[in-house]
């Protein structure tokens, strides 16, 4: 007799879905419910959470716009792979002003812009968070004049599990 076809094996399954999250629409940790990132209110700087913004006469649809010396931690509060921006100066500034910005996990810099000056198009970021707990975005003033530059975050989000 012959043998008998073995089962087939079952698939894996899939992985899990991945959730975006907006910086712009980000709650503070004070009002948040901890599933997800969260804005740390002690020790960061102002935010402008934006639904429109410019940067080297490009539009964005949404972002986060700083002062040329700022520092917001966020805490993933979830399990997150990566962080996307496109970061310059804002128009708004009238190509006055340069800022340098950078991505902190967990305390330890992941990356640098160099230096971006008022006018230049967007840089563009992105960051492997993967096993970090927080995030801490930074800005720069490249010269004493620069700290109340206008800097944005444009299309800033955290992509979770």
């Amino acid at each position: 007799t012959p043998d008998p076809t073995p089962p087939p094996k079952p698939s894996p399954p899939p992985p899990p879905a991945r959730t975006v999250y907006q910086w712009n629409e980000l709650a503070y940790d004070v009002t948040g419910d901890g599933t997800g990132p969260e804005m740390r209110l002690a020790g960061s700087s102002w935010v402008w959470q934006r639904s429109a913004l410019s940067v080297g006469e490009v539009r964005y649809a949404h972002g986060v716009t700083v002062h040329g010396r700022s520092s917001v931690t966020i805490d993933l509060n979830r399990s997150c792979s990566s962080y996307d921006a496109l970061v310059g100066v804002d128009d708004l500034t009238m190509k006055l002003g340069k800022v340098r910005f950078s991505v902190y996990a967990d305390g330890v810099r992941l990356w640098n812009s160099g230096v971006v000056a008022g006018g230049d198009p967007a840089v563009p970021v992105h960051v492997d968070v993967s096993g970090r707990e927080s995030v801490r975005l930074v800005a720069e003033p490249h010269g004493p004049l620069d700290a109340a530059t206008l800097a944005d975050w444009a299309s800033s989000r955290f992509t979770c599990a």
